[in-house]
C-alpha cells in the first residue's frame, strides 16, 4: 500500500497492477485532502489506512485506475465502499457528477507518463 502525496507514473502503477487481476490498481481518494491510496487487496484496507492518517468518512472514494488505458477509461468508479445510502450513493459508483470530477482531477494531477 502506498500513500499517494506526489506524482506517481504510469509506469509504477503497470508494476502494481501486475499483482491484480484484470491489470487495475485499486485506489481510495480523499476528495478534500487531495491524496490517494494505491496498491492494496482491497478498498476497504485503503480505507481504513486513510482514516487512521486523519481522513474523514465522507470524503473517501474507491476506485480502480486502469494504467494501461487513457482519459476517460483510466478510471473506474466501482468499490463497495462507495455504497452510502445515506449520503445519497446507493450505487458501487460514484453518483455525484462533482465529486467524480473531483476523483479525475486529483487522480489525473498525480499520474505522470
Amino acid at each position: 500500500m502506498q500513500l499517494i502525496d506526489r506524482n506517481i507514473s504510469v509506469e509504477e502503477l503497470k508494476i502494481a497492477s501486475q499483482k491484480m487481476f484484470d491489470g487495475l490498481v485499486k485506489a481510495v481518494v480523499d476528495i478534500e485532502r487531495k491524496i490517494m491510496v494505491v496498491d492494496a487487496d482491497m478498498h476497504a484496507d485503503e480505507e481504513e489506512f486513510l482514516l487512521e492518517k486523519g481522513s474523514q468518512q465522507n470524503d473517501l472514494w474507491g476506485i480502480n485506475i486502469y494504467p494501461a488505458l487513457d482519459g476517460e477509461q483510466r478510471i473506474e468508479f466501482d468499490s463497495m465502499i462507495n455504497i452510502r445510502p445515506a449520503w445519497g450513493n446507493r450505487s458501487r459508483g460514484v453518483d455525484d457528477p462533482a465529486i467524480r470530477e473531483k476523483i479525475i482531477q486529483i487522480v489525473n494531477n498525480f499520474i505522470t507518463i
